[in-house]
């Protein structure tokens, strides 16, 4: 499951996330690109995910980059960690790993 947070800015993906729920999490990406701020990514209760989010995630990251927005991913688990670096969305521009705040 994705949801975004226009109040806080804060993208939560959740659950397990592959291609057959893509379609579901579209809704909450697209708010995520109308916000006026970063947009933190909270991947701490994600258990399990495939290259689409991934490929989901960079799409988001470039257009905020665009817009002159930065796309933090924060407490990502070992294996979520393990496939954005396989992936390489830690290193496209705009992107920053991130623990999330106390």
């Amino acid at each position: 499951m994705v949801s975004f947070s226009e109040q806080t800015g804060l993208l939560i993906c959740k659950g397990d996330e592959d291609r057959t729920t893509q379609a579901r999490r579209r809704r909450a990406l697209s708010r995520s690109l109308a916000s006026t701020v970063d947009v933190r990514v909270d991947l701490s209760e994600l258990v399990f995910a495939d290259a689409s989010l991934m490929v989901d995630l960079a799409m988001v990251a470039r257009r905020l980059r665009k817009a002159g927005r930065r796309l933090y991913l924060q407490d990502a688990q070992p294996q979520i960690r393990r496939l954005i670096e396989i992936v390489g969305l830690d290193r496209l521009a705009g992107v920053t790993i991130a623990p999330l705040p106390a």
